[in-house]
Parts: structure tokens; sequence; C-alpha cells
């Protein structure tokens, strides 16, 4: 049993807590291998709808 009377914390929260944790860590692996260069989102295209031109 845990001595801390203030957190007592069961085994299994500390599993949840840890798979918590791991599943962060892969999500934002996960996002920084699709991320794409902000240079590449943010490039000017020509748009000629908006220019009154046929």
């Amino acid at each position: 049993m845990p001595s801390s009377d203030d957190e007592p914390v069961s085994r299994g929260e500390q599993i949840d807590a840890a798979e918590r944790e791991e599943a962060k860590r892969r999500l934002l692996a996960q996002a920084e291998a699709e991320r794409i260069p902000a240079d590449e989102t943010t490039r000017a295209v020509p748009d000629r709808r908006w220019r009154g031109e046929p």
C-alpha cells in the first residue's frame, strides 16, 4: 500500500496513465511525420476567377 494518504493511486490508474502518455507520444510522432511545412501551405497561387479575366 502507498504510504501517502494524499494520493492513493491504484495499479490500474498507474497503468492507465502510462498508456495515455504512450498514446500521446505516438500521436505526436505521427502528427510530426505527417506534418506539411508551412511554406508549402501558404504559397500564393494566382486565381484568375477573381481578376475578372474570361
